[in-house]
């Protein structure tokens, strides 16, 4: 953890527990002067959000309940616009609303970023704005993914607070289908060429009964 993250995640509450649990003192260095500050986007950050094909991602509502959903697309929908801003298009979903309800009034948004297979992840703190696609044409079509049949609503642009790498100890290795893909496709051919085998041994096998029987 860094700087930034650290003095957003590390409340009072927070410190006090880690101060009676005996493990205040591990932290005290993300709070010195030449702390790195993770608050902006390198090229490892940059690449790795703009493989993603998903996110979780938590916003706060009126009354303080956090809300936490999974939003999804085609790799690369998260979009990298500079250093420190990353944005979305929002495309029609169910019709609820509650993100976009909650970032209306509270603009803290917080996004979990997971490479299953790779067994990496990256937290994101940042503050949303909502804009309109009647207010910013040129955003959203920058933001469109070509082929993608999803209807656009608005654009999520999120100004980066902070960001953290996190420890893959407990991360499961996971794979969607189309990961898998190579990977099956490599054991079918060997498969295919196993069954060759087998047969090609058989014939010969055959062969040889025949000629032992004259």
């Amino acid at each position: 953890m860094a700087r930034a993250s650290a003095e957003i995640a590390f409340t009072p509450a927070v410190r006090k527990i880690q101060r009676q649990q005996g493990v205040a003192d591990l932290y005290e260095e993300f709070f010195t002067a030449d702390a790195d500050r993770s608050d902006t986007l390198g090229q490892a950050e940059a690449a790795f959000i703009s493989a993603r094909d998903g996110f979780y991602q938590a916003t706060v509502s009126q009354t303080g309940w956090p809300y936490v959903q999974f939003r999804g697309g085609p790799v690369g929908f998260l979009k990298v616009l500079d250093e420190s801003t990353i944005a979305y298009a929002d495309f029609r979903g169910n019709q609820q609303y509650i993100s976009t309800g909650n970032l209306s009034e509270i603009d803290k948004i917080s996004l979990i970023l997971m490479d299953y297979p790779n067994r990496k992840r990256i937290k994101i703190w940042g503050r949303a704005k909502l804009i309109d696609k009647k207010d910013d044409p040129e955003l959203l079509a920058k933001l469109q993914i070509k082929g993608y049949r999803g209807l656009p609503e608005r654009a999520v642009v999120i100004a980066i607070e902070a960001f953290d790498w996190n420890c893959p100890q407990h991360i499961p290795q996971r794979l969607t289908l189309q990961e898998l893909e190579p990977h099956l496709s490599q054991l079918q051919r060997q498969i295919i060429e196993l069954r060759q085998e087998n047969q090609e041994l058989k014939s010969f096998l055959n062969q040889s009964d025949e000629t032992q029987k004259f």
